[in-house]
């Protein structure tokens, strides 16, 4: 339930500020921030909740997860029976909200009854932006076969969904142009393409490209005719270069980036999404909850040039997303991206990068990513001053005693 609610004797973090502001209030109405003061607020209706110099922070957002993705091992998932795939996805959507991030983009498996669940109450997750699923050519990233495998003519249609599918297999301009509205219909946010191979498919060299510039074109041609965007999973300078020539306007990963290509990516205002925290989790313990012998071989390729690749990135002024991309058991470990890019980046940089960037990428700034008078009331008390030391971000929320969504209070410890 959304109450009026006053937050007292806050330290306000603001992403676009250095440091603290100390000793703000911030009043919460109708599931907005109303009022954000230096000066103590009164309001005779509000809940009072002081925080006693604790921090005040903007919900997190992720821009790279996948809802559904309840096992290391896609290509076993996709054989899961529906409702089974869709109760062990539940709990995961709470933990994510508990770590504190408000705001979630997926990024391929969840379709648009995942958002109707969370917004009716059914679960409890983060507010969700859905990609449906992504579209992968023959043997690219999202084609889950094995070599033995072949394409049956008789196959249900596309849009028969099998929940446990991150992505859908569909080649030529018309058939992806076709995709592409299927996925709006069904009820997309925004669209999903593999543009070069990856670690979690079995049969795609991660150099490899995905799609023709042809079918991209199209692909970004439909989505901007329903006033949307892409967002393409690329390891490679070539591969990335080509989706950003190609319109695509934001790129997963992109470990594998080199100096022009990010120059390219910033004349463009193409954004980026790094998502390291995945790479560690795939190496240290993907083997062991069933990722396949030649997806682990995989991972040492893109997985050492991540931290390299914030260097370039922040180098060439391309702005960047925080993602994570765990999969099931590994999605424990979302927080630590923060850990990984602050060794390279200011604490302040990564939390920009969960914030304001992510509202930009989300198109909603100014409601997202700050505690500003017309913003949502997606809000963290925080024991820690993150600017300093992100570490009060990592783990499970156990520094993060509250956190509220759109005004409404989903966890608290404080009292």
């Amino acid at each position: 339930m959304t109450n009026t609610v006053l937050f007292r004797n806050a330290h306000l973090l603001d992403p676009l500020c250095g440091e603290l502001l100390e000793g703000h209030d911030v009043l919460v109405e109708e599931g907005v921030v109303r009022e954000v003061s230096d000066k103590p607020l009164q309001s005779q209706a509000a809940r009072v909740i002081d925080v006693k110099g604790k921090t005040l922070m903007p919900g997190l957002i992720d821009l790279h997860v996948h809802v559904i993705a309840v096992e290391l091992n896609l290509a076993r998932q996709v054989h899961m029976p529906n409702v089974l795939v869709t109760l062990r996805s539940v709990p995961m959507l709470r933990s994510m909200l508990r770590r504190g991030f408000t705001t979630v983009r997926d990024a391929g498996g969840a379709g648009f009854a995942f958002k109707q669940a969370v917004e009716a109450g059914l679960a409890q997750g983060p507010r969700l932006f859905v990609s449906g699923r992504a579209l992968s050519q023959t043997g690219g990233h999202g084609d889950m076969r094995a070599r033995s495998d072949f394409l049956d003519p008789n196959a249900s249609c596309p849009t028969c969904v099998r929940v446990g599918a991150l992505a859908r297999v569909v080649d030529g301009v018309d058939a992806v142009r076709r995709a592409v509205r299927e996925e709006l219909q069904m009820g997309a946010d925004q669209i999903k393409i593999m543009a070069s191979g990856g670690v979690a498919s079995p049969t795609d060299p991660v150099g490899a490209f995905g799609y023709s510039e042809d079918e991209i074109r199209a692909i970004v041609q439909e989505a901007e005719a329903r006033g949307t965007y892409v967002l393409a999973h690329a390891y490679t300078a070539a591969a990335i270069a080509r989706a950003v020539r190609c319109g695509v306007r934001t790129i997963e990963h992109g470990n594998l980036v080199d100096a022009p290509t990010a120059a390219l990516m910033a004349q463009s205002g193409a954004y980026v999404v790094p998502t390291l925290v995945t790479y560690d989790a795939l190496a240290n313990e993907g083997e062991r909850f069933g990722l396949p012998k030649e997806s682990v071989a995989k991972v040492a390729d893109v997985r050492e040039a991540g931290l390299r690749s914030l260097e370039i990135y922040k180098a060439a002024g391309v702005k960047m997303g925080f993602g994570s991309d765990l999969l099931g058991e590994s999605q424990r470990l979302q927080s630590d991206e923060f850990r990984l890019r602050a060794e390279v980046l200011s604490p302040a940089e990564a939390i920009a990068s969960a914030t304001v960037v992510g509202a930009e990428v989300l198109g909603m700034p100014g409601r997202l990513g700050r505690l500003v008078p017309g913003a949502l009331a997606d809000i963290l008390v925080v024991d820690g001053n993150p600017l300093r030391d992100v570490s009060c971000l990592l783990g499970q929320g156990e520094r993060i005693p509250l956190v509220m969504k759109e005004g409404a209070i989903q966890f608290n410890e404080l009292e």
